[in-house]
């Protein structure tokens, strides 16, 4: 039985939401009624996370399968926007089920979530390490930090900062010991290799000011990926679909219905 939480509505082709670490599909409550107009949206609760709590997250792969697995039996491909880790999450499952994604939005997304000597574009190792040591002394009060984080920077950050705390545990509080699996998962991740083999149609949606994706690696994920276009909203942080809200439409609407 597949216990991933998933929640439809609208009509047309379909076009599935991925949210980001930490979250649940309800911080894209905002954005179904427009979306919903055009097509069938599938906001999802990504394993370990609001609703699907109980669905362990291991790695990219676990997760594309149980993914697939829920939408196997779509009539069309799908679209796909995924945010943060969603948008990685995105990546994988292009790159493995081809025929299965027809176009892609990442938002505030990279191939690899943490430095390297050959990859600058990121948060330090140990950023990340001490939010994965800090949920065991302190759950509430790191993640509130990591929400802070996202905003940071952003023109627009107390209007965003607000959207992210009134969602955060409305749908309940994520498990500190799935979370840190989830962190885990983050440090690992590194799809670099796969994206010149995704062939479908990408739009990436850059933060100006995104401290936690830096733009630097969306425009480098634009040009490795082999059809792809960038769009960088001036003033934004992490989370352009809360502060920025009219250029993110303005983005990503034509795309989809291109």
């Amino acid at each position: 039985m597949n216990e991933l939480h998933v929640e439809e509505t609208g009509c047309g082709p379909p076009l599935v939401l991925l949210h980001g670490w930490a979250m649940h599909g309800g911080l894209f409550t905002s954005l179904v009624p427009a979306l919903a107009v055009r097509y069938r949206v599938a906001v999802v609760d990504l394993p370990g996370h609001g609703h699907s709590a109980t669905v362990p997250l291991r790695s990219l792969d676990d997760a594309m399968q149980v993914l697939d697995a829920r939408f196997r039996d779509a009539h069309e491909p799908l679209r796909v926007l995924g945010w943060s880790m969603g948008g990685a999450l995105a990546l994988h499952w292009a790159r493995h089920e081809p025929a299965r994604i027809e176009r892609l939005v990442l938002v505030g997304s990279t191939p690899r979530f943490i430095t390297a000597s050959d990859w600058p574009h990121a948060m330090a190792p140990a950023t990340l390490q001490r939010f994965g040591d800090e949920l065991a002394v302190a759950y509430r009060l790191t993640l509130q930090r990591f929400l802070t984080l996202q905003v940071q920077g952003s023109d627009s950050g107390r209007a965003a900062l607000h959207a992210l705390r009134d969602a955060l545990f409305a749908r309940g509080e994520p498990s500190p010991q799935h979370l840190r699996d989830a962190l885990v998962m983050l440090r690992s991740i590194d799809v670099r290799d796969d994206l010149p083999h995704i062939a479908a149609p990408t739009l990436v949606v850059a933060g100006e000011r995104d401290t936690l994706t830096p733009a630097a690696a969306s425009a480098w994920m634009a040009t490795a990926l082999p059809d792809a276009r960038l769009v960088t909203i001036p003033g934004a942080a992490h989370a352009p679909f809360l502060s920025h809200r009219a250029a993110f439409d303005a983005a990503v609407l034509p795309f989809l219905a291109a």
